[in-house]
């Protein structure tokens, strides 16, 4: 057993949390406000840092220090728009990077948006990233609320959505589930129900105490229980905890968040002048103006951001000996130099294995490429072109015309999957199959690219043909080529621009 120990019980032994239990189970934690919820993540987080990938949806700000002690990454959202969100929350599943999402300076709707932006491409990984992580969302009926409120229906669906996937459908993805509230009743049923560890703090409203008695399986005489804890007492329940209610009090901690409990402060002694004293010092004409606060930093370009997910520094990096007035202006780069750059960025992209969409897709080409030092000559429509070139396998736009052309009265999506039937049947390679073929045409359905093999063939560019043995080939009349015969798969080829409704009986014997 990996454990964390959290705190102390009622006799002063300590409480351990199966961390390996706890990603296969998730975590739900309630109290009101004061009731030491924060200092609980923190706790849990401080004691796990080192042995596990941690994904914190922060909306108050408050776990920003832990990048101080630990090897976390802050990113403030408000810097950034929702299609670059996406694609930070794509990188820091594939680098296992350890990360806090900031979103202090954004309005709710702003912070929905952006969660549910992050959470969805945390989702969205595909499976050979679905390595383990603890997702810690701090206010969690924020983002799925029980009721709408003020945000857009399409907003609100959109975040409880993505926050649904994580507490329900996250787990076989390696995301483990802890979402914090202050209130049960305004934290929808169906986040709150598919956890199964619970820490419940002090609460006063019968409605919550009643909800967290019957996920403790308490009595109701003994909810009043709940009533009675102090500051930084939970009681703790759940197979990651405890197989029967247990009164925890919560540990030391080594970081701190920037906003803390208020403290009295003694009042300045009264003036000798009394009250007029007080009033000719607050109401006197020609007050000097307060001093302007200074302006906010600049937010880090998401290039640079990317970089620190993909390459986490292990050590704060020194100051520059020399100011950015004395950087020398580079040359700008050769032509050749330009289109190796993009060359490369766009072989980057395609060694990924990703499918994001168009827009996502050509924003990452942007970055490679000033990343590289070299601006990104090719528009949307030239980069989606040189895209599908490179998906084919196809290097040479010259060499490879006649078929470009051909292809000109296809959509745009389509030209990949075509460009790599003329590869195959040019250099007389088996027929693709309906799963290379929809990795192409950007589905995971071979049914879809059954279909579009067939769209393709009704347009006269292919002829399908289908032997006995079941093997496909694809023959280009207009260029000549025909690909090597290949089974398409488990499920029947298309023939003809239709769909076989059942396998070819064999021929009867004598």
């Amino acid at each position: 057993m990996t454990g964390v120990e959290m705190g102390i019980d009622g006799d002063g032994r300590p409480v351990v949390v199966d961390l390996e239990e706890l990603l296969a189970t998730r975590l739900l934690v309630q109290g009101n406000s004061g009731s030491g919820k924060s200092h609980l993540l923190r706790r849990l987080l401080e004691e796990s840092a080192e042995l596990v990938q941690q994904v914190v949806i922060d909306p108050e700000g408050d776990f920003a220090s832990l990048a101080d002690a630990f090897s976390h990454l802050v990113i403030d959202a408000a810097d950034y728009s929702v299609s670059e969100i996406d694609g930070l929350g794509r990188r820091v599943r594939s680098h296992r990077a350890s990360v806090v999402l900031n979103l202090e300076n954004l309005e709710m709707e702003g912070q929905m948006r952006c969660a549910a932006a992050f959470l969805g491409a945390l989702f969205d990984a595909p499976r050979e990233h679905w390595f383990p992580a603890l997702v810690v969302v701090d206010e969690a009926q924020l983002f799925a609320p029980a009721a709408g409120g003020d945000v857009p229906d399409d907003v609100r669906r959109a975040s409880l959505g993505a926050m649904t996937n994580l507490m329900c459908r996250g787990r076989k993805r390696g995301l483990a589930g802890v979402v914090a509230t202050q209130r049960l009743a305004k934290l929808a049923k169906n986040v709150a129900a598919e956890a199964s560890n619970f820490l419940m703090g002090r609460t006063f409203l019968d409605i919550d105490m009643q909800r967290a008695a019957d996920l403790l399986g308490m009595e109701r005489r003994q909810a009043e229980a709940i009533r009675d804890l102090g500051r930084g007492e939970f009681l703790a329940l759940g197979p990651a905890l405890s197989r029967r209610p247990l009164n925890v009090r919560i540990g030391e901690v080594r970081t701190g968040a920037r906003s803390a409990a208020p403290k009295l402060v003694p009042l300045p002694p009264p003036s000798a002048e009394g009250a007029a004293g007080m009033a000719d010092l607050l109401l006197a004409p020609g007050l000097e103006q307060p001093a302007a606060a200074p302006p906010p930093p600049a937010p880090v370009p998401v290039d640079q951001l990317l970089r620190r997910i993909e390459a986490p520094p292990t050590a704060p990096a020194p100051a520059p000996a020399a100011t950015l007035a004395a950087v020398p202006e580079l040359p700008p780069p050769a032509l050749e130099e330009r289109e190796e750059a993009m060359r490369q960025a766009i072989a980057e992209i395609v060694a990924d294995g990703e499918a994001p969409p168009p827009a996502a897709a050509f924003q990452d080409f942007v970055l490679r490429c000033r990343m590289r030092g070299v601006p990104a000559t090719l528009d949307m429509a030239g980069f989606a072109r040189r895209l599908a070139l490179a998906r084919a396998g196809v290097d040479d736009e010259e060499e490879w015309g006649e078929a470009i052309a051909l292809a000109a009265a296809l959509p745009e999506e389509m030209l990949a999957p075509f460009l790599a039937l003329a590869r195959a049947a040019r250099e007389c390679l088996p027929c693709p199959s309906d799963e290379a073929l929809a990795a192409l045409y950007r589905t995971t359905s071979p049914g879809r690219a059954r279909r579009m093999l067939a769209f393709v063939e009704e347009k006269g560019l292919i002829v399908c043909r289908v032997d006995l043995a079941g093997k496909r080939s694809v023959s280009l009349p207009h260029l000549g080529w025909t690909t090597a015969p290949a089974a398409p798969g488990p499920a029947r080829p298309t023939v003809s621009g239709r769909v076989a409704a059942r396998e070819p009986r064999p021929f009867p014997v004598g």
